[in-house]
């Protein structure tokens, strides 16, 4: 209960952060603060079970159909991304208040702040594979809105579309997890590596999860988001770029190192790539003047060594990692918070026009020096005792003669880099003559969230045996066949400590040499991975263009050409399949005359020039073919929506006559006989298509199912309306959101004018909506109410109740703007309904959107049956309600505006 609380607790946290923003102003982020301490706490009080012990778990049924649950798993090796997570983000949260300007308006960013920290919380907690996917897409959907605060679309997109490839291939990898082991328990799965690896599917799992990793935590080739992504404002970078959402690529492989580790092809992949990238990102920061620039290339370059550690895959290798992780938060997490001080009192962050802060910031200056030097690896800092952990899995490295010393040559070079550039930073902004002698020292309440890590960084170096439990925990938990390392300050004489020495002896040789350095560096060409996806990018969009084309030409034959010829493709295809076609079942004289009458008004539609004739005869048809589904026992809920739809059909035409002309423009011969043609080929493949799938076949299994089980289960007969929503209510929430998104663009796009007119047909109308309104909400509403035992229902009551808004709509008087908020009530109403009414199973302990049943008490009348169900309805009925509204709104707007 504890791990569901926190995880609701962050969740409801995001939501107050705007109200609380309205009070507090820019600092609010102390008291967000205040609250991810509270909940590290909470989760502390599980952690001792979970470091002691198996993981701790809390699961509650989610989608029970399909085998998945909502689960969320706390063990050693979350509990230290958790730790992260939440420490961090407190930090950042208590910075913000002192970097955000006064007086502007927060709320917002809070909330993306704090709705982020909920989802990487997520994230780590989650003990089933497709939860695991959806807070996965959710750091990705929030850190794009993150990103773009600062109206830079062009890098967040482009983080959107890269982490986002990384999410389809999450995706598939835990299909394919699913499927081979059986369940999406992530528990489960992981303790089934062997039937894992033994699979057909296990390189292309691996491969995928590779995918998504590299995607999210930048790793060659995707490293080229990262950078672009720093136009963000510092607190975002320091929170999402540094501490954590990158660090959701690296928590995906140490969880599945479990299953790969010494797989070769995992650790060939992850070593090389790894390396590059920790080389690559090195050299990148090294030649940049912008100290946010060098900590963004930095942050790839560490990201590679924790990914070429993680592709070592022993015991030691591994530990390196997650001590690495831990101390590349802490250090990082400062540096960008000075960074951001730094440029909040110079105005600058360019090393070329800073210099000798330290004389008039000293504090600033101690800080920055401290994790500069943790980040270099210089002891005895927690940057020292990590780097030789990792120079130590390095060597340990095995596969093919002579791996492990050049796996930690190559790691050697990137950390001289590290150490010159971690360097250049402390003297580019803090050395030499000072040039800005009007600057002071910044409040402590400002330096303090960097200080906290700074220090911590400084005391866990030599006390890093305080946190050998945690690790050795998290170690244990992705091989439990390990014997984990103790991590200490001295190790005695060591290749690491040649190894280190080494580093630092370079690292002092590229400084002291940096201007030979730069001119060498700027002699290289630019990596250029952002200008390949740049032009991938606009190529596609150029592509879209050119196909689209056709749909903006103005003409209906232009888009309808290719669906229709894609009809017609489908049902030649259909042919070539081998197939047994039964024998459709005897024609009824009935349904002879139907379509024969069906022939004569589509022969009438394609004659006429008159608009009004063609509307006429189109609502001919559609009259025809429902009274066709009542003789063919097709049900009588499909018919009345034809039918209704086909009343809506001419209530529309009444709009929209107006602004076309009496006569429709004659076509050419040419034209005439390709769609003809067109269209006498997509009747046969229809009705080819037809024979084919049903013929004189029996019912289907499903069929049989819900006929027999819609009573008993739901107490309803109308088994059309039991399975939306009853049995398939979650795919009517969807399609129903779908409604809400498409009146919401209705509504946002295409804004109604001021001005009204009133035409004259309003007037001769007006007497029969008077007569008509009251028949109407009568017929919605009884519709509504026997929708579950007979022909009905919430989306054939709504399309009713639509009839009298379009038919109001014609003679009522009232602004536009009343009517835009009636739609946007009845919109919001119904979509909180729908989902009331899923939650109402969930606070039950049954799956979400699991009809209740009950009565409800009334004392005249005794009691009144009552159920979950039809309060879901009601919430489809008001939102296709509100769609209908918002549409005739327009209409009416746009009808007004040629009149």
């Amino acid at each position: 209960m504890i791990l569901i609380v926190a995880l609701a607790s962050m969740g409801g946290l995001a939501l107050l952060a705007p109200l609380i923003e309205r009070r507090l102003g820019r600092n609010t982020g102390y008291v967000i603060a205040a609250g991810f301490v509270a909940v590290a706490v909470l989760l502390g009080t599980a952690a001792p079970e979970a470091l002691a012990a198996r993981a701790v778990t809390a699961s509650w049924p989610w989608m029970p159909q399909l085998g998945v649950a909502f689960t969320l798993r706390l063990d050693g090796l979350t509990a230290l991304f958790c730790l992260l997570v939440l420490g961090v983000g407190a930090l950042i949260m208590a910075y913000c208040p002192r970097y955000l300007p006064p007086g502007g308006s927060h709320g917002f960013l809070y909330f993306l702040l704090t709705l982020f920290g909920a989802a990487m919380l997520g994230l780590v907690l989650a003990g089933d594979l497709v939860l695991l996917v959806v807070f996965w897409e959710l750091t990705t959907v929030v850190s794009f809105l993150l990103i773009g605060t600062r109206g830079r679309a062009a890098p967040a997109v482009r983080a959107l579309l890269v982490t986002g490839i990384g999410g389809l291939a999450l995706l598939a990898a835990v299909v394919l997890l699913a499927v081979t082991a059986g369940t999406t328990d992530l528990g489960v799965v992981l303790a089934q590596r062997q039937r894992v690896l033994d699979s057909p599917t296990a390189p292309a799992i691996m491969a995928l999860l590779i995918l998504a990793a590299f995607t999210k935590s930048a790793q060659v080739p995707f490293h080229f988001w990262l950078p672009g992504a720093m136009v963000a404002i510092t607190p975002v970078s320091a929170y999402l770029h540094a501490a954590t959402m990158v660090k959701a690529g690296i928590y995906l492989l140490l969880r599945f190192s479990t299953i790969y580790a010494g797989v070769p092809g995992w650790s060939v992949t992850l070593v090389t790539a790894g390396l590059v990238t920790a080389l690559l990102g090195a050299a990148r920061a090294l030649r940049e003047h912008d100290l946010k620039a060098m900590l963004a290339h930095s942050t790839v370059s560490q990201l590679g060594l924790l990914v070429a550690a993680i592709g070592v895959g022993t015991t030691v290798a591994l530990a390196a990692a997650i001590l690495h992780t831990f101390a590349h938060a802490l250090f990082k997490a400062t540096l960008f918070m000075l960074v951001g001080v730094i440029d909040r009192e110079a105005g600058s962050r360019d090393i070329r026009e800073l210099s000798g802060l330290m004389r008039v910031m000293p504090a600033t200056a101690s800080l920055t020096g401290l994790a500069a030097l943790s980040l270099a690896g210089v002891p005895p800092l927690i940057g020292f005792v990590s780097k030789e952990s990792l120079f130590q899995g390095f060597t340990s490295a095995g596969g093919l003669p002579g791996s492990g010393a050049l796996a930690g040559a190559l790691a050697v070079i990137a950390s001289a880099l590290t150490f010159a550039y971690g360097v250049r930073i402390f003297y580019g902004a803090f050395a030499g003559p000072t040039v800005q002698r009007h600057l002071f020292e910044p409040r402590w309440s400002f330096l303090a969230p960097a200080a906290i890590p700074a220090v911590m960084g400084m005391v866990l170096g030599p006390g890093v045996t305080m946190l050998n439990p945690l690790m050795r925990k998290a170690v244990l938990d992705i091989e439990p066949w390990g014997t984990p390392p103790r991590f200490a300050i001295w190790h005695g004489l060591s290749p690491e400590l040649l190894m280190s020495t080494v580093t630092i002896a370079l690292g002092v040789t590229l400084f002291l040499r940096r201007d030979a350095v730069d001119r060498l560096l700027r002699r290289l060409p630019p990596p250029g991975g952002g200008a390949l996806f740049d032009r991938l990018y606009n190529g596609t969009l150029r592509l879209g263009a050119v196909v689209g084309r056709p749909d903006r030409t103005g003409q209906t034959w232009a888009f309808l050409s290719r669906p229709v010829g894609g009809l017609v493709l489908l049902g030649a295809a259909g042919v070539l399949v081998p197939h047994t076609l039964l024998p459709p079942p005897p024609a009824d004289p009935v349904d002879v005359t139907l379509a024969g009458l069906l022939a004569v008004v589509v022969a009438g539609i394609v004659r006429t020039r008159s608009a009004l004739a063609a509307v006429a005869l189109t609502g001919l048809a559609g009259l025809t073919v429902s009274a066709w589904f009542l003789t063919a026992a097709a049900g009588a809920d499909v018919a009345l929506t034809l039918l209704l739809a086909e009343v809506l059909t001419a209530m529309v035409a009444a709009f929209v006559l107006r602004g076309l002309p009496a006569r429709l423009p004659r076509q050419g011969a040419r034209g005439t006989m390709a769609a003809g043609a067109l269209a006498a080929l997509a009747g046969l493949s229809a009705a080819g298509g037809v024979l084919t799938l049903t013929g004189g076949r029996d019912l289907s299994p499903a069929g049989r199912f819900f006929l027999g089980a819609a009573e008993p289960e739901t107490g309803g007969r109308n088994v059309v309306n039991t399975i939306l929503v009853d049995f398939r209510a979650l795919d009517t929430l969807g399609e129903a959101t779908v409604l809400a998104g498409a009146a919401a663009g209705l509504l946002l796009l295409l804004p109604a004018p001021s001005a009204r007119r009133a035409p004259p047909y309003r007037l001769v109308l007006g007497t029969g909506h008077r007569l008509l309104a009251p028949v109407i909400v009568i017929l919605s509403v009884y519709l509504f109410l026997r929708g579950h035992q007979e022909p009905g229902g919430g989306f054939i009551a709504a399309l009713v109740a639509g009839i009298g808004v379009a038919f109001g709509a014609l003679t009522s008087r009232r602004s536009m703007a009343d009517r835009t908020r009636v739609s946007t009530v009845l919109l919001g109403g119904g979509l909180l309904l729908a989902v009331a009414a899923g939650l109402a199973a969930l606070s039950a302990g049954r799956p979400f959107l699991t009809p209740l049943r009950g009565a409800v008490p009334v004392p005249p009348l005794g009691s009144l049956g009552l159920s979950s169900s039809m309060v879901f309805d009601l919430g489809v009925y008001l939102l296709v309600l509100g769609l209908m509204a918002t549409a005739v709104n327009r209409l009416v707007s746009g009808e007004e505006a040629v009149g």
